[in-house]
């Protein structure tokens, strides 16, 4: 089978295709044939060894990892609930870019027949971490949301989670003309150009000058120090990314928070061991969302495996609305 190494960090150019053989899964691992693999920022990240999160401490020669969509072509000792030729999908940290995909059984998650396999990686990782930052955040109908970075793979589904969840108004951040359009059509209420310096003043008086009840922040930085002062009273932020680079909080002062203000932190593993049963709640309303096209995951391009580094440019370049998917099957 081919796999994608890499062997140095740098540029795109360092992912070379190689053959190695088909592997095996071990005890408690479920073996996947790849439709569909997912590529985002964070991978860019991983190759240039610039990713903040300390749960990666990657050893040559490095997989990069991703939202793996396929069927199963393996099970190892002890994994029940699926079999040979189950159309599944999982999110691995390591391992993605190939042919033949291993993952911890526990990750596993089942993917509707007749559903696209682009779409269908909006299902491990960007679908529930769009929609469990909001659960986290307690939303409830009526309430404003903030949804940073909203034409990326992760925010677009957040716009239209928290609309169809009873949020309003929701509002938008993005860089262009074109992204706050998207986000428009996915039925953001206010859009604003994150890269003006007036972009704070501008959400406020989305708002009424009340504030925002709840923030969805995959940047960080000084746009989370900002965000924290446009919380409303009793306003929640939910931090999920390191867009902006680093993984520090800036300081904040104390006199900002016994405003009732409230800052979190969110990880999917973290969600899905701690409450299981919301987590494959959630998975069955966002799968069912796809399957009828209540909820959309925007697919901006799909390339082949062996054009890895071409889907990396594309992520780097900033110009992409939606997802970068490779489709192991497809031929240049």
């Amino acid at each position: 089978m081919r796999v994608i190494r890499i062997r140095e960090f740098g540029g795109p150019e360092v992912m070379r295709v190689e053959e190695t053989p088909v592997p095996q899964p071990g005890p408690g691992e479920v073996l996947i044939a790849a439709e569909a693999i997912s590529v985002g920022f964070a991978q860019t990240q991983m190759r240039r060894n610039i990713f903040p999160a300390p749960m990666w401490r990657p050893e040559f020669p490095i997989v990069l990892g991703g939202d793996v969509i396929g069927r199963v072509a393996g099970v190892g000792a002890g994994v029940t609930g699926f079999r040979e030729g189950d159309r599944v999908g999982a999110f691995t940290l390591h391992g993605a870019y190939a042919d033949y995909v291993v993952v911890d059984a526990a990750t596993v998650l089942s993917v509707p027949e007749g559903l696209d396999a682009a779409q269908a990686t909006a299902l491990p990782s960007p679908g529930p971490i769009g929609t469990g930052t909001l659960g986290t955040a307690a939303l409830r109908p009526g309430e404003s949301v903030l949804v940073h970075a909203a034409s990326g793979g992760i925010g677009h589904l957040s716009v239209q989670w928290a609309k169809a969840h009873g949020a309003g108004p929701v509002i938008a951040t993005a860089s262009s003309a074109e992204k706050l359009d998207f986000a428009r059509a996915l039925g953001a209420d206010v859009v604003v150009d994150y890269s003006r310096e007036t972009w704070v003043d501008e959400v406020r008086e989305a708002t009424g000058g009340a504030g925002v009840d709840i923030i969805l922040d995959s940047i960080g930085g000084d746009v989370l120090r900002r965000g924290v002062g446009l919380l409303a009273p009793f306003g929640r932020l939910v931090f999920y990314g390191s867009a902006g680079g680093g993984l520090e909080i800036p300081r904040i002062s104390p006199m900002e928070l016994i405003e009732m203000k409230f800052i979190t932190g969110f990880a999917l593993s973290r969600w899905r061991a701690a409450r299981p049963k919301e987590y494959l709640a959630n998975h069955e309303e966002l799968a069912a969302g796809l399957a009828d096209g209540t909820i959309r995951h925007a697919v901006h391009a799909t390339y082949p495996l062996e054009e890895v580094g071409r889907a990396h440019e594309e992520i780097e370049s900033r110009a992409h609305i939606g997802r970068i998917v490779l489709l192991p099957g497809a031929t240049g």
